[in-house]
């Protein structure tokens, strides 16, 4: 077998893992991951809608659902990192999987240390609308009780039929079908995206700019 790890003879069908990311730079690191599993989740979900005779988006929706989840968790810290550096804080991220309160603790930040002059508080909520509806959205559909802040125990919901107390995911334990509109997944997903995108970018490029004030 040929290593996986390897190159291919055509420069445009091969994969550079470390092209785009940067040794010195993790936080530039975390939004080029961070990119990557929303543009992959986007074109999986795009791709179904152009076709889905064969039904494969009953299966790819849940590697759809892991890489948006995940893409908000890295923009969500990278967020947190960068605003943590800019507040002179030696913290860098919450080391877990609750997304929305990653997200949560990131608007805090924000809020503590200010907002885009081109997009002031008012702007910056319009912005966010999409993604914490989701969020919220998210948390109430995947929780075993009526407190939302406890929903991220079911998290994996995407990764395993069973989550860490050997329960089965929300999905499972529903009659009726449990249905995703791709192409509001698309349309939703996109602007959650580059609302975080924008964000994200935006406090990284004043902590490279404060360093290189320094």
């Amino acid at each position: 077998m040929k290593n996986v790890f390897s190159y291919n003879a055509d420069v445009d069908k091969t994969a550079y893992m470390n092209w785009r990311t940067n040794h010195h730079q993790p936080i530039h690191n975390m939004n080029t991951i961070a990119d990557g599993y929303f543009e992959s989740a986007i074109m999986l979900a795009q791709q179904c809608v152009n076709d889905n005779r064969d039904k494969k988006a009953d299966i790819l929706i849940f590697p759809m659902f892991f890489s948006v989840n995940h893409a908000i968790e890295l923009y969500g810290k990278s967020i947190c990192w960068s605003l943590n550096i800019l507040l002179g804080y030696k913290s860098t991220y919450k080391e877990n999987h609750d997304i929305r309160g990653i997200w949560l603790t990131a608007k805090e930040k924000i809020k503590k240390f200010g907002f885009d002059d081109t997009r002031p508080e008012n702007e910056f909520n319009k912005m966010v609308i999409n993604l914490e509806l989701y969020l919220d959205e998210l948390s109430k559909t995947i929780g075993e009780t009526k407190d939302v802040n406890t929903a991220y125990y079911n998290i994996d919901f995407s990764r395993y039929p069973l989550n860490s107390r050997s329960k089965n995911h929300f999905y499972l334990n529903k009659f009726d079908n449990v249905a995703i509109d791709l192409e509001n997944f698309v349309e939703i997903f996109s602007d959650i995206h580059d609302c975080l995108e924008r964000l994200a970018t935006y406090y990284y490029n004043l902590v490279v700019e404060s360093w290189q004030d320094n």
